[in-house]
């Protein structure tokens, strides 16, 4: 048995939990790492990185902070040495900790063999094995995750896979997360990145599933309907804001609109938990691949975080 250090026994006789550890506690308790690691393991034969290698949970641990705080490789290294409730969650001690670089190394294994996706389907099959991912109906929706406007890079331009839109008054650059949402709960199971210019509609057929009874969606999904005329599926999808407005409070298609509202605010749950929660509300890398492999194992997360009072009953 391995002697105490200092900043562990001090951090052993602390009297209070903090929020950090109290929300590790919490991620620990709902991953499904066994599963997610299953997935990883056939594409690590040689081991997880380092000298000697690290073993494959513990950088998966690893990643997943990355993941909470949003953090660089280099910032999640000193995050390490600094916070003992991180090297806990992590299972690692203070005298051998993953550097930057072995950090790097196991996030390029996951992007450069798509594992981001894996891990979202093998979270999404834990909780479909507790009965959390209905299939009644879908909700639709997308967000714009900003990019760098910088042209300061060595080519002296901007990431060319990413481009701005208009929303209302204002410009954004940057590329837009599609998801479908089920109308139950409000879990992901659909996701699809675009370029921020990308109209919402055009994206729509790559989040159905196929097996839903109705389709929820905003006003930037009319059409939609016709589109997809084929689909036995009721079509629940907003009036243009122009013409909601111009309804009396009290008329039956503002009503109808409110209570379409209310379904529809689920799939803004997702969209918190990967912009506030994680922060993840501008991209941290160039290219779309590299940031959707990252924003499959964030909506994993999230969807881990909307059904835990149902995984706890």
């Amino acid at each position: 048995m391995s002697q105490l250090s200092f900043a562990e026994a001090e951090y052993a006789a602390k009297k209070r939990t903090t929020r950090r550890e109290a929300f590790l506690q919490q991620m620990d308790g709902l991953i499904p790492w066994s599963e997610l690691e299953a997935r990883i393991a056939p594409h690590d034969a040689k081991g997880s990185q380092g000298r000697p290698p690290y073993p494959l949970s513990v950088m998966l641990r690893v990643h997943c902070l990355q993941l909470f705080y949003n953090l660089s490789d280099p910032a999640l290294e000193d995050a390490l040495y600094e916070v003992e409730s991180m090297r806990r969650f992590a299972g690692v001690k203070l005298d051998r900790l993953p550097d930057e670089t072995t950090i790097l190394n196991f996030r390029h294994l996951l992007e450069s063999h798509g594992l981001g996706k894996e891990l979202f389907a093998a979270i999404n099959a834990h909780l479909a094995s507790r009965g959390l991912m209905l299939r009644a109906g879908t909700i639709l929706d997308a967000t714009v995750i900003a990019a760098p406007s910088s042209t300061k890079y060595h080519a002296a331009a901007r990431d060319c896979e990413m481009h701005q839109t208009r929303k209302g008054k204002n410009w954004h650059f940057g590329m837009k997360l599609h998801i479908g949402a089920d109308d139950a709960v409000g879990l992901v199971h659909s996701v699809v990145t675009t370029a921020a210019n990308e109209a919402d509609i055009n994206v729509a057929e790559r989040l159905l599933h196929g097996d839903e009874r109705e389709v929820w969606a905003d006003a930037g999904y009319r059409g939609l309907d016709k589109r997809q005329s084929q689909r036995s599926v009721a079509w629940h999808i907003a009036l243009a804001a122009g013409k909601r407005a111009a309804l009396a409070p009290d008329d039956p298609r503002a009503v109808a609109e409110r209570a379409q509202a209310r379904v529809r605010a689920k799939v803004e749950h997702p969209f918190r938990y990967v912009k506030q929660v994680f922060g993840y509300a501008k991209v941290r890398y160039r290219g779309l691949a590299k940031n959707m492999n990252r924003l499959y194992v964030l909506l994993g997360l999230a969807n881990l975080l909307i059904g835990r009072r149902y995984l706890v009953a």
